[in-house]
């Protein structure tokens, strides 16, 4: 990969990482409730998520998702029926006021858990890393290089995103005290992870 196609993919990448998908919105809602710490720290899950997915496009991944479309058609419906279970849970829910001595351990590694498994099951994330990062990639050259390099690009920028995210989601906090904008807030929220 040269770095004229590196520079290419930053900006597009950092687009994608910015992009206000499940998972930027988990990070607004928790910072919301929970402060920047517990969001930021959490979002780690979705890292692991990707990091995962990167290592399964490297070694092939890409070439199985093209040649099989069950299999592909299983990961988004485990994918989708997942967002929808999020999105009735989000729904169901009252809309508790923020508090901020609920930055503890657990809720860290529940947050983790939750931003993994919404990374995880995501399929737009799946089709990023198997349909977007090849593109990039330069055949004639040795691959798992070219991955790294794309990948460790990817995961810094989708960090970056994570903090911007959940430093918005914190201010978002202060406006969320209201209980009718709570509700509106929970409201998008729920409608974005049907969409996605």
């Amino acid at each position: 990969m040269s770095i004229t196609a590196w520079l290419f993919f930053l900006p597009a990448c950092f687009a994608i990482n910015l992009a206000p998908g499940p998972n930027n919105l988990l990070s607004i809602n928790v910072a919301a409730r929970h402060g920047f710490i517990t969001a930021f720290v959490g979002g780690t899950g979705r890292l692991v998520a990707f990091a995962l997915m990167l290592v399964l496009a490297a070694t092939g991944l890409a070439v199985v998702l093209h040649a099989s479309e069950w299999f592909f058609l299983a990961i988004k419906l485990v994918g989708a029926a997942y967002l929808i279970w999020l999105a009735i849970q989000l729904w169901r829910s009252d809309a508790p006021a923020i508090d901020s001595t609920q930055q503890d351990e657990a809720s860290l590694g529940r947050t983790a858990r939750r931003e993994f498994f919404v990374a995880a099951g995501n399929p737009k994330a799946i089709l990023v890393f198997t349909a977007f990062l090849p593109q990039f990639v330069d055949i004639a050259k040795p691959i798992l290089p070219q991955f790294a390099v794309l990948g460790a690009s990817f995961l810094v920028l989708e960090w970056v995103a994570i903090a911007l995210y959940s430093w918005a989601g914190m201010y978002l906090g202060k406006w969320l005290v209201r209980v009718t904008v709570r509700r509106w807030f929970r409201s998008c929220c729920e409608i974005k992870f049907w969409v996605c």
